[in-house]
C-alpha cells in the first residue's frame, strides 16, 4: 500500500509580537528589544564567580587595605610600583602595550612629575569598565592620589582572582588557556615554480 501525503494547509507567517519583521541585515535579537548576544570569549580564563551579570557594577574581590594577603606583591609595589603597574597595564590593554613599556612610562612620569597617579588612575577606570566594578570607596583619581600602592595592589589581586597569572603577561595567559587547542600548521606562500 502506498501512502499519499496530504498537502499541508498553509500556515500564517509568524508574528513577532505585533512588531514588524526585521529588515535585511539587522540582527533579529536587537530588532525586538532583546539584549544582543554576549561578546565572544577572549581566550583568557575567568573564574565563574567573577563573570559580569547585568549592568550593575559589582564589588571588588578584595578590599583596598588587604595588601598583606599577597605579601610579595605588597613589597614589590611598595618599593617599585612601576613593575606592578606594568603587569596590570599589559593585562588591561589585552597585550597591546607591554609590561616593560607601561612600567617605564610610569617610572618616567613619576620621576619628572612625582604624580604617576595621573597615569595609573586611567587604568583603574579601564579595568572597572571592563569588569563592571564599583568605583569604591572613592573616585579613581583620588584613590590613586592618596593610596597609590594600595590601589595598585588591589588591581593586581583582582586580576589574579579573575584567573590571570600576572607573571605570564597577556599572551602567556592566552597561550596557557588555549594549551589544549590544536590548530592547523601555518604554510608559507603558495606554489613555487
Amino acid at each position: 500500500m502506498v501512502s499519499v501525503k496530504k498537502p499541508s494547509e498553509p500556515t500564517a507567517p509568524p508574528t513577532h509580537g505585533g512588531a514588524p519583521p526585521p529588515e535585511y541585515g539587522q540582527p533579529p535579537s536587537s530588532a525586538y528589544g532583546q539584549p544582543p548576544p554576549p561578546p565572544p570569549p577572549t581566550g583568557v580564563p575567568m573564574h565563574p564567580s567573577m563573570q559580569v551579570h547585568g549592568n550593575l557594577p559589582g564589588p571588588w574581590s578584595t578590599g583596598l587595605c588587604d595588601c598583606f594577603s599577597d605579601v610579595s606583591n605588597c613589597c614589590i609595589t611598595c618599593w617599585c610600583p612601576c613593575i606592578t603597574f606594568g603587569q596590570i597595564a599589559e593585562i588591561v590593554d589585552r597585550g597591546s602595550t607591554s609590561c616593560g613599556a607601561s612600567g617605564a612610562l610610569y617610572a618616567l612620569i613619576s620621576y619628572f612629575t612625582g604624580c604617576a597617579c595621573i597615569y595609573s588612575c586611567t587604568y583603574r577606570s579601564k579595568m572597572r569598565s571592563q569588569y563592571m566594578l564599583a568605583e569604591d570607596p572613592c573616585p579613581d583619581f583620588l584613590l590613586h592620589l592618596c593610596c597609590e600602592s594600595c590601589a595598585l595592589c588591589q588591581e593586581y589581586r583582582e586580576l589574579q582572582h579573575r584567573g590571570f597569572d600576572m607573571n605570564l603577561g597577556w599572551f602567556g595567559n592566552v597561550d596557557k588557556h588555549n594549551q589544549g587547542v590544536t590548530m592547523a600548521p601555518f604554510v608559507e606562500g603558495g606554489m613555487k615554480r
